[in-house]
């Protein structure tokens, strides 16, 4: 079984569809995407907001840990509880992300949207003040192909299946990958200054 659950990851994986407001790309593309995006934000000053519900708000809370230890870029999740109910019992939880947006999202940030259904309403509350305040917008997503959060994106990450286990663990390895596709470039790039000859 365990076998068998590997062979389709890894075929939910190589489904990934890679996407940006100018249309298809290919997964190197869309993996320097990513890295230019994070890279902008940390260089504009900015934060990378990431947002998810139940285990896609475990992925986002992972990722925004990497970005801060492993890449030195600012991040931030808004999975306080007390933030969290409090929001939820005042206004609902369909604004449980738009509202801290509303109030601490900048042109210069970064929103990291992960959603399995693509259909959350507060995931998709959330990418509206992204794109009211003109911040960049990457989403992840899985399940219908027509689902809203795909097309919202600079750039999108669509799983082409319908199980939450795969969609989930899918989108964990591709921000895993971002991560751990920067750490070897800076690493590359440390070891051929290093051995450059003095002059």
């Amino acid at each position: 079984m365990f076998h068998t659950r590997f062979e389709e990851l890894a075929d939910s994986v190589r489904s990934c569809s890679y996407t940006s407001n100018e249309g298809s790309l290919t997964e190197q593309q869309a993996l320097q995407k990513a890295q230019n995006a994070l890279l902008q934000t940390r260089k504009g000053g900015g934060i990378v907001y990431v947002i998810g519900n139940g285990g896609s708000a475990g992925i986002a809370s992972h990722f925004s840990n990497d970005l801060m230890k492993a890449l030195q870029v600012p991040s931030q999740t808004f999975y306080d509880s007390n933030l969290l109910t409090c929001l939820s019992n005042d206004i609902g939880y369909q604004n449980v992300f738009s509202y801290p947006l509303e109030q601490l999202l900048k042109p210069h940030d970064l929103l990291v949207a992960i959603s399995s259904s693509g259909k959350s309403p507060n995931i998709l509350n959330a990418c509206s003040v992204a794109r009211t305040r003109g911040a960049p917008l990457i989403t992840l997503s899985g399940f219908n192909s027509s689902n809203p959060l795909r097309t919202l994106g600079e750039l999108n990450f669509w799983i082409n299946r319908k199980d939450y286990g795969l969609v989930e663990t899918a989108h964990f390895f591709l921000l895993h990958t971002i991560i751990d596709c920067w750490n070897k470039q800076v690493s590359d790039e440390s070891k051929v200054l290093r051995n450059s000859p003095s002059r």
